[in-house]
């Protein structure tokens, strides 16, 4: 089959690099009209059960893809005609903001946020801010009269700590973002809306007010502007290895040609894309990067092969001072046809790597996983096949020169690999199994700390110094609850908050129960502004602050709450339970939501609660005081028909992702190493060899999750796709060495010398071509994007010690599984 391949790709040499040129011009004009595509759905696993309840509900409620705008007076007061105009001006811009749901627009100069106070007769109320106060118009001078007025309505709207300051320095819009855009029906530009937002703090920051700005959109726009960095870490990545390549090669042809090759093969998978009308997430931006390094890792195994060939011939004569190679052609049709099939085995593990992602069930990874999958299969093309035909076209001028040498600098590295050789001793493997077996125990115990999910405050894709992450921190000392929160939503039957005191009193001690998780900071409910309300009937009494169980009292009670307000809908069939919680941790978000489900479990459907029958009156005598008591009696009271449905929320939408990540990291792992030693049970037809390629992976992924244990890095979207990454690239050095070793010992080598003599063959690019990714990768660290640097940081350390594993791991495995009584 090779002979047969060899005769058909090299017998029509220059039509096909004629087709190959055609093709990468083609794939350049597709590539120039890519589009970067990013979207607040594709980062949620849609099929999850807190995500149905997002969609079923997000209309109505909102409250995950939020934005965030805080006006801070830099003074400490607020109250000055100055800052009301610029949060009056703030608020009517977002209003008008593309994708923005306008009737959730929230600020104290909106309508839909009032206040109401306890009068002599009942209540009274109106706008936080009165009709008379408009700050914009030109002659208007407020009073300290009128300060004092809006100061007073603030604390009677109970908005202090939410949309204003605990300590009136600053006062905040909300708004909620839509998918589509409500007014053309057309997909939200999320990057658009990053510009806008960045124009209103622009326009309105000045030397007395500065501007905060969190949210989805907010972080899509950072973080695009963040990945045009990666263009220029992408070139710093070509220079190292442009440079590492001339220093290995000696020849500026030979440094070229791989890079060319795996450069042809991004422009391939970006015009595909294109093609196949895909755009590209700023959180994928990444994976053409790691398209050309694994480009780069089988072009450099590709010039030593034919590098090998021009100066030694066959591959048993390397290091025979009185060898002879053959000429250039030759030399590249050995090589092609040498390297096919173990090249295509690595590359088909690459994309079964890649393609295991798509067992989540979240957007952005699947669109990631057909990225880079369809990126390593056309290297099988660029790589496995151009690369051999511009091989084929290098003519050396003094070969025997080249020749000389070659083979003396490969004598002086006969002392190197003849080390190494030294691993397949009884003795030395032994040690250096058990090291292992120690390292894989290692890592087990400290891989369990690593977090699933965000492990810091924050939003862990950017830098914690980063403006988006101060304002984060500001927002989230200034107003007292936060900018995180969980959205459990209760389902009754329609009219629950007026007709059915049971559904309302279970919501209420459900409230209760979450308040009380750690990490809470407030909850919200529509049974906790009832019974204020009655209260207030009540004059303010305390001890009438309880739900009335008489329907009229209720419906008199509610009557003033607006759908608006989000705490029920038209049909008063769902009240959300609104959960503050500190920050978005993994450990929170594991509270609350164990929290619920504990409460789902004991008080679902079917069980009885014990409650409180409730505040009575009794009047003594005619014309008497009444006195209210609390009876010490109980009832036994079946939880009205509420369903609590988790959940969304920022936190909520966390929670599912974190579930969905957890439950889908071992699966995905398993698939990756079943295929693999598949593909190698296939070719190499042992399966003991195939345990000495895969068993260096394992114990570098088990190593990868500690270190990530270790930087306090959680798997999340962003960092779980690495390990399976790093599994398929990983397997390339152990399968080349492999490859080599096991032809050495089917000719009856020891395997001490088949073992040198393979590392003679394929131990200086495996060496070279981990070092020179690990580098590339390493170089991410100084990204304005966190992500970008914790991925760079867990990728190098892959490729590095499954370099290691294979080259002093898989020997000592050999000894013990492939030659155990054979002598030393």
């Amino acid at each position: 089959m090779g002979a047969f391949l060899e005769n058909l790709i090299f017998g029509a040499k220059k039509i096909l690099l004629a087709l190959f040129v055609v093709i990468t011009i083609v794939a350049i004009y597709f590539a120039s009209q890519l589009r970067v595509d990013a979207g607040f759905k594709k980062q949620l696993p849609l099929d999850h059960e807190y995500m149905q309840t997002f969609l079923d509900y997000e209309a109505e409620f909102g409250g995950a893809n939020r934005l965030l705008v805080a006006v801070m007076a830099k003074d400490g007061d607020m109250f000055d005609p100055e800052f009301f105009k610029t949060l009056e001006r703030v608020t009517n811009e977002i209003f008008f903001l593309p994708g923005v749901n306008r009737a959730g627009v929230r600020s104290i100069f909106t309508p839909n946020v009032r206040f109401v106070e306890i009068v002599e007769g009942g209540f009274a109320g109106g706008n936080v801010i009165p009709a008379n106060f408009a700050p914009s118009s030109d002659g208007f001078a407020p009073t300290a009269e009128d300060f004092e007025r809006i100061r007073s309505n603030i604390v009677k709207s109970g908005q202090l700590g939410r949309l204003v300051a605990e300590d009136f320095n600053g006062a905040m819009v909300w708004a909620d973002l839509l998918e589509e855009n409500p007014q053309t029906g057309e997909k939200i530009d999320y990057q658009r809306v990053a510009r806008d937002l960045e124009e209103i703090r622009s326009k309105n920051e000045g030397a007395e007010i500065d501007v905060h700005i969190i949210g989805f959109a907010k972080i899509v726009g950072d973080i695009a502007d963040g990945a045009r960095s990666v263009v220029y870490f992408f070139g710093v990545a070509l220079l190292i290895t442009a440079v590492l390549l001339y220093l290995y090669s000696s020849s500026f042809r030979l440094m070229l040609l791989p890079i060319i090759c795996s450069v042809v093969a991004v422009i391939w998978q970006l015009g595909a894309l294109s093609l196949l009308g895909f755009g590209i997430d700023p959180m994928n931006i990444l994976t053409p990067f790691l398209v050309f390094a694994i480009g780069v890792s089988h072009g450099v195994q590709m010039i030593s092969g034919w590098n090998s060939e021009v100066i030694y011939g066959e591959p048993e004569a390397v290091g025979a001072a009185e060898a002879h190679g053959v000429d250039e052609e030759k030399a590249a049709r050995n090589a092609f046809r040498r390297l096919l099939i173990p090249g295509s085995i690595a590359l088909l593990s690459d994309t079964v790597g890649f393609l295991t992602i798509l067992f989540i069930d979240i957007q952005i990874i699947r669109e990631l996983a057909t990225t880079a999958s369809i990126g390593v299969a056309l290297i099988i093309f660029t790589n496995l096949v151009l690369l051999p035909l511009l091989l084929s076209t290098m003519k050396i001028k003094d070969i025997e020169q080249w020749r000389g040498r070659y083979i003396k600098e490969g004598g002086e590295r006969d002392g190197v690999w003849r080390g190494l050789s030294a691993f397949t001793k009884p003795m030395v493997a032994i040690v250096a199994i058990v090291v292992a077996g120690g390292l894989f125990v290692f890592g087990q115990i400290k891989g369990k700390e690593m977090q699933i999910g965000d492990s810091q405050a924050g939003v862990p894709e950017l830098r914690p110094d980063s403006r988006y992450n101060q304002d984060a921190n500001t927002i989230a000392s200034e107003f007292s609850l936060g900018v995180d929160s969980i959205y459990i939503i209760a389902e009754a039957p329609p009219q629950a908050c007026t007709e059915d005191y049971k559904a309302m009193e279970n919501i209420d001690r459900f409230a209760w129960h979450v308040a009380n998780v750690e990490g809470v900071q407030q909850v919200i409910t529509l049974p906790a502004v009832a019974k204020v309300i009655n209260a207030g009937w009540n004059e303010g009494n305390l001890k009438w602050r309880v739900l009335p169980r008489n329907s009229f009292v209720m419906r008199q009670n509610l009557q003033n709450i607006e759908t608006d307000s989000g705490l029920l809908n038209t049909a008063c069939d769902a009240m959300p339970i609104i959960a503050f919680t500190e920050d978005h941790k993994a450990t929170t978000i594991n509270r609350v939501v164990d929290a619920v489900k504990a409460y789902r479990e004991e008080y679902g459907s079917g069980s009885v609660v014990e409650v409180d029958m409730g505040f009575v009156e009794r009047r003594l005598a005619p014309g008497g005081t009444n006195q209210v008591y609390a009876p010490k009696e109980k009832e036994t009271l079946e939880p009205g028909e509420v369903n609590f449905r988790l959940a969304t929320g920022n936190v909520g939408v966390a929670g599912a992702v974190n579930e969905v990540v957890e439950s889908a990291q071992f699966p995905m792992l398993v698939l990756v190493y079943a295929v693999i030693i598949v593909l190698c049970v296939a070719t190499f037809r042992s399966l003991r060899g195939t345990i000495c390629i895969v068993t260096p992976l394992a114990l570098v992924s088990v190593l990868a999750y500690a270190l990530m244990a270790q930087l306090n890095i959680g798997l999340k979207v962003n960092t779980l796709p690495v390990v399976a990454l790093g599994v398929g690239i990983g397997v390339d050095y152990g399968i080349y060495i492999f490859s080599r070793l096991h032809a050495m010992l089917k000719e009856g080598m020891p395997l001490q010398e088949a073992y040198f003599h393979a590392l003679k063959q394929t131990g200086k690019p495996v060496v070279f071509t981990a070092f020179t990714l690990a580098i590339g990768v390493g170089t991410w660290i100084f990204s304005d994007l966190q992500f970008q640097a914790d991925m760079g940081k867990l990728l190098a350390f892959m490729f590095f010690l499954n370099m290691v594993g294979a080259v002093v791991l898989l020997p000592a495995l050999a000894r013990v599984l492939l030659r155990p009584t054979e002598k030393a």
